[in-house]
């Protein structure tokens, strides 16, 4: 059996293209779609994927991630635990991933709260960022799907 949280290998994906159309991206297929502001996320059972659109004048670093971005995780998100933050090369180019972990929501049922394993991806090109944020419990194993989708990424 899976550990909770595993994306089955089948999961088939559609393409997804924001009203701002300066991306276009790759999510599972029949996965519950909702938007707040400059962010849609993408959601099913345990997991999320969340693409938030924002003007930036300069291009994210490590080092100015990690000095102004994970500060503020580390306030905004309860029982944030840093993993690292690294530069890594995708289809649409590079991009910086802050890795974490952080308490899951209590479960409306049980009153319980789990961990959350977290991916945080910064694109940027001409003035745009785009943060694309994967969200599973720890242990469920979403490299392949993860990679799926931030591959997928592409500028228009």
């Amino acid at each position: 059996m899976n550990p909770a949280g595993d994306i089955p290998d089948n999961q088939a994906f559609v393409s997804y293209t924001p009203a701002s159309a300066t991306y276009t991206v790759t999510v599972p297929e029949g996965w519950a779609q909702s938007s707040s502001g400059a962010a849609t996320t993408f959601t099913d059972k345990l997991n999320a994927a969340r693409f938030e659109e924002a003007g930036s004048t300069t291009a994210p670093t490590v080092e100015s991630a990690t000095s102004t971005i994970v500060a503020r995780l580390a306030t905004d998100q309860p029982g944030f635990t840093l993993t690292d933050v690294t530069s890594v090369t995708r289809s649409a180019g590079d991009a910086v991933l802050i890795r974490y972990e952080q308490d899951a929501p209590k479960n409306a049922v049980t009153s319980s709260t789990g961990r959350e394993a977290v991916e945080e991806y910064l694109f940027w090109k001409s003035g745009t960022l785009v943060t694309v944020t994967l969200t599973s419990p720890v242990g469920a194993d979403n490299v392949d799907p993860w990679r799926e989708i931030t591959d997928s990424f592409s500028w228009r």
